[in-house]
């Protein structure tokens, strides 16, 4: 069975959706009419939309209750589906192919008359928490053989999505449709195909913008594009990045891309977890074959996995993950993407004649120690808590102090060169500034590990006044280089 991409129609006219049809056409299969979201004179035309859309399509008119728009009664929302099975047509194409039915809508006139004209019924049930047994659930759902069932949940952590992806492979029925909602059920999305889920929904750039859905929904030109969903089948290798919040992540751009270039079977995803551990068990149940880890799990993630290079356990952190057998080998690209960043930016191998202040005292910051050190440079650790400050001065033989106003004077003696490691700053958080009680004199240089937003307020503030700066993309770029290498066994470029 091949999934189906389907595009969710939300505009409030019939005029609008079918322009939204006909831009994302080329990547869809199938589409979804809200008419919980037309106005209601739309609802006239109704009946004449199939036919004008020219591929087939679902009816649906979802309760405020389920996550619609549609506030009114059972009896009108009968009329309204009434109305768009009314007077069917010999050919198929100029009908609805399918109507989303709630599984505890109740009209057997629709029902028979749905089934009476060959358009199939998918019996949904929308959960706004996980369910205990989704195999019980799904399979409960079809009140004839012929109906599909769809099961959609806000995943409340990545557990719950492995818990979907272990149901699709116990579930009886030959066509069902489950989809894992909210932040972490965007990678289900993704890998709609290895849930062997009949449809994966999709919506319009413009809708998932304006509701501000970035980090839950995907639009079907990203979906090809980007992850190349139409390629995707039981032998893609998947490779992903794991951290705390990474669904905007630009490294599935740069991975995805070095896959196409390479003609590779694989497909890189964001996996957004609330703990390492969840994030490793979701890996281990997919047979994930390498992750990027990002924060916070840089450090934390060490003792769960199997073995891990000697410059990663001297440092304390890693940031690439590989499969071998089953077993995790963990590594760590940022030191040399930052490296090669730091170089690059400063046009300079040499630090000696640098006083460094490192802001922040994680697992990004440890590879920043490392390079500095390896380049010569005299570096100070500020950070909020104390003791992660002096465990990386103490390993390097740096200085440390608190990041604080009462260390002004210091922070200005380690000027020369700032580089801030921590996601002060980094979207949503983009009023952030971990230095706000610091005046930029124009001739520190600053290296911000952040790429997204382009340029936070420390950046802009340093810029103003005259610091040569730079942001965080060029190491993210460079490190991916040398993952790509150790996923692929091939260079990026």
């Amino acid at each position: 069975m091949s999934t189906k991409v389907c595009l969710v129609l939300t505009e409030k006219t019939i005029e609008k959706n079918l322009s939204a049809l006909e831009k994302y056409k080329k990547f869809i299969d199938i589409a979804e009419l809200r008419v919980d979201y037309l106005n209601q004179s739309e609802i006239l035309y109704l009946r004449k939309f199939p036919e004008r859309a020219g591929i087939p399509c679902i009816l649906t008119v979802r309760r405020k209750s389920d996550g619609g728009n549609f506030t009114g009664g059972e009896g009108a929302r009968m009329t309204i589906f009434a109305r768009g099975l009314a007077f069917a047509n010999s050919d198929p194409i100029k009908n609805f192919s399918y109507i989303d039915l709630e599984n505890d809508f109740d009209s057997s006139g629709i029902e028979e008359a749905a089934r009476a004209f060959d358009i199939k019924i998918i019996r949904s049930l929308h959960s706004k928490v996980p369910v205990k047994n989704i195999v019980k659930t799904v399979e409960g759902l079809p009140r004839f053989e012929t109906d599909i069932p769809k099961f959609a949940f806000t995943a409340s952590c990545l557990n719950d999505v492995s818990e979907l992806f272990k149901a699709s492979k116990l579930i009886q029925n030959q066509e069902y449709i489950l989809s894992a909602m909210g932040p972490y059920g965007l990678c289900s999305r993704i890998l709609s195909k290895k849930l062997n889920s009949q449809i994966v929904y999709t919506f319009t750039p413009e809708y998932i913008k304006k509701n501000k859905l970035e980090k839950e929904l995907i639009d079907p030109e990203t979906l090809e594009d980007l992850y190349r969903f139409s390629k995707i089948d039981s032998k893609t290798a998947v490779y992903g990045v794991i951290g705390g919040d990474v669904n905007t992540s630009l490294s599935p751009k740069i991975h995805n891309q070095g896959f196409k270039r390479k003609n590779l079977n694989s497909v890189y995803i964001p996996i957004s977890a609330l703990s390492s551990k969840e994030a490793l068990d979701f890996a281990n149940l997919l047979n994930i074959k390498g992750l990027s880890v990002t924060a916070p799990f840089k450090s934390e993630i060490i003792p769960q996995i199997n073995s891990i290079s000697e410059a990663s356990k001297f440092i304390g952190a890693v940031n690439t993950l590989i499969n071998e057998n089953k077993k995790w080998f963990g590594c760590n690209t940022d030191v040399d993407g930052f490296e090669q960043a730091l170089i690059e930016f400063l046009n300079e191998k040499d630090l000696r004649r640098y006083k460094v202040a490192i802001i922040g005292a994680g697992g990004a910051a440890r590879a920043v120690a490392e390079v500095v050190k390896s380049l010569h440079g005299k570096a100070c650790i500020f950070n909020r808590t104390a003791e992660n400050a002096q465990n990386i001065a103490e390993k390097y033989k740096f200085t440390w102090a608190l990041l604080d106003p009462i260390n002004i004077k210091h922070l200005h003696a380690f000027s020369d060169l700032i580089i801030q490691t921590t996601n002060a700053g980094m979207e949503p958080n983009i009023d952030a500034d971990p230095l706000n009680f610091y005046t930029f004199t124009g001739k520190e240089k600053v290296f911000e590990l952040i790429y997204r937003p382009e340029t936070t307020k420390l950046l802009k503030r340093a810029r103003t006044s005259g610091c040569r700066v730079c942001n965080g993309y060029k190491m993210l770029e460079y490190q991916a280089y040398h993952q790509f290498k150790a996923f692929a066994g091939k260079e990026y470029l």
